[in-house]
């Protein structure tokens, strides 16, 4: 017993040991980047291997070593061999270190027993959680794009830009204020597709699939974050779940790169560029974030007919929502019946397709004799296609939309206030609540009391939520507008484009982006932020926190209309 005590004191004490020297290493990199000489840093690395390499020993003499926890020390050995026999190589054991022990040391703080158990509060209100991890990776974010590595410019970045780049990242915008392709190094632009992807996939689902992958087991609570943030509805596996989410992230951004790589390879004379290129633009594209490294996103290739294919694919794809990916995968393609499909991806499959096809018709109408007057008929259907597909919340253009008609920039806010679907990589009110709000509005009319859709019945509850959602948007985005109006000068349809655009998360701008005001910009970056978590995650974190009233009061109507 006295042993068996003695033993697990030891691991502990290692375990201590690794998070302090990988932690400490942190200031320390940080340091190296901004140039000032820290020999310091491969002493505390190079203890940090001898802590890993002690940590497989200790296991392996206590018979813990065992073949299913092997792969958790796996990458430990590899980065380990190659830390050693490459000297280049060391930088990147101390990034895969340091991910890798800051993400155990966060979970030690959050779910020890002498922490306060501060994951185990925010767990209690989902709301709460979302807010603040999206936050976290913004700070984050800006941090490391503060570094001289990340930019070009010898003087490094200012902190309204990063933040700026680091909340469009993070929340999937794509709204930018420098160019991403010439201002930010690769360092620069590998933070940036860092936060594109961890903001697509939202932060719980990245930080479940870490713990999964280190063998960790994932708490009831932790399961229904991941059904939150994901929008799953269904009871089911929240660990297939987390992998049906990665397995489908990874596929059809691997497909995107290989079919833009096709594209891109005759454009550079490097393969390796060329391959950049397109694994940047696949991740953009999958997680509509709209973020290029081209300067003026793609029109250069708005007659290419892989560009205008893959790219608005993508786009659908990751704009379906991952409900709706899991559930096709899970009864159509087993059972062949549309019929076994929920009623949730009935709704968005076909409020998705319906909005698709009014958007082409819409600007297929209003810019034919416009910015697509000397297009050919295939190209303005290419055009006309793109722009519907692109509206909703994904930023890439490949026509000029500083030169917009009227009805074509009153056409782009009503798709972008509605923007993706409910679990994907976009934002917006949702293509559900509007199809909800659309069928109430018609049932109305026709003088039926209950919504049906799909021959289900929509609740009365579901109803006012999207109603809330609706009005709390609009209330919110008026007030905003109201500002900009107030401090910047330009015209209202450039201002009313640009707060939409940012609100669902879309990253389209007429061209004011860049000469936005500080105080500008950071009325956008809010705009960012509350699109892509949404205006009711903020109601319900706010609201759980109230003390529920047990009590009615006497009903009286009131005349409207």
């Amino acid at each position: 017993m006295e042993n068996r005590k003695s033993t697990i004191i030891a691991e502990q004490m290692l375990q201590r040991l690794l998070i302090f020297f990988a932690v400490i290493n942190i200031p320390l990199l940080f340091f190296h980047f901004i140039k000032i000489p820290t020999n310091i840093l491969f002493g505390y690395t190079f203890i940090t291997i001898l802590i890993l390499l002690s940590q497989v020993i200790f296991k392996a003499f206590n018979r813990k070593f065992s073949a299913k926890n092997i792969y958790e020390f796996l990458p430990d050995l590899f980065f380990i061999i190659i830390g050693f026999t490459v000297a280049n190589s060391m930088r990147v054991f101390q990034f895969y270190l340091l991910g890798r022990q800051t993400f155990l040391l966060i979970k030690n703080l959050s779910m020890g027993q002498h922490s306060g158990k501060l994951f185990d509060k925010l767990s209690k209100n989902p709301a709460v959680f979302v807010l603040f991890s999206f936050l976290f990776a913004v700070f984050i974010g800006t941090l490391l794009l503060l570094l001289p590595i990340a930019t070009k410019s010898s003087g490094g970045t200012s902190l309204i830009t990063a933040l700026f780049t680091s909340t469009s990242a993070t929340c999937v915008t794509g709204l930018i204020v420098v160019d991403t392709g010439t201002y930010f190094t690769l360092f620069g632009q590998l933070v940036i597709l860092m936060l594109i992807q961890i903001g697509g996939l939202g932060i719980m689902t990245v930080s479940s699939a870490f713990a999964i992958m280190l063998g960790q087991k994932l708490s009831v609570r932790s399961e229904n974050l991941i059904q939150n943030v994901v929008g799953e509805t269904n009871k089911i596996d929240m660990i297939n779940l987390v992998k049906h989410v990665l397995g489908v992230t990874l596929f059809f951004e691997i497909i995107g790169t290989i079919f833009l790589y096709l594209t891109f390879k005759g454009d550079f004379i490097s393969h390796s560029t060329a391959f950049y290129y397109s694994l940047f633009h696949s991740v953009s594209a999958f997680c509509n974030a709209g973020f290029s490294l081209f300067p003026n996103s793609f029109t250069g290739y708005f007659t290419n007919f892989n560009i205008n294919f893959i790219v608005t694919f993508l786009i659908i794809v990751g704009g379906i929502g991952f409900p709706v990916i899991v559930d096709i995968r899970r009864n159509f393609f087993r059972h062949f019946k549309l019929s076994r499909l929920s009623l949730h991806t009935k709704i968005v499959l076909s409020s998705s397709a319906f909005l698709l096809v009014v958007g082409f018709i819409a600007f297929f109408v209003s810019e034919y004799n416009s910015t697509m007057k000397d297009f050919s008929m295939l190209n303005r259907i290419y055009a006309s296609f793109f722009q519907s597909v692109t509206t909703r919340t994904a930023g890439f253009n490949t026509i000029d939309n500083a030169n917009l008609s009227p009805a074509s920039v009153l056409s782009s806010i009503i798709l972008m206030f509605i923007g993706a679907s409910p679990g994907s990589t976009g934002g917006g009110i949702k293509t559900t609540a509007f199809a909800v709000i659309l069928i109430s509005v018609i049932v109305m009319f026709q003088g039926n009391r209950e919504t049906h859709i799909f021959h289900r019945r929509v609740s009365e509850n579901i109803i006012r939520k999207v109603m809330a959602l609706i009005a709390s948007s609009v209330i919110f985005l008026s007030f905003m507008i109201f500002l900009l109006l107030l401090i910047e000068p330009y015209s209202f349809e450039k201002i009313v484009f640009e707060a939409f655009s940012a609100f669902g998360t879309v990253g389209l701008s007429m061209g004011i982006t860049n000469q936005l005001s500080v105080y500008g910009k950071i009325i956008i970056i809010l705009l960012m932020y509350l699109g892509r978590v949404g205006p009711l995650t903020l109601i319900f974190a706010i609201s759980e926190t109230k003390t529920k009233t047990s009590y009615s009061y006497t009903e009286e109507k009131i005349a409207i209309g």
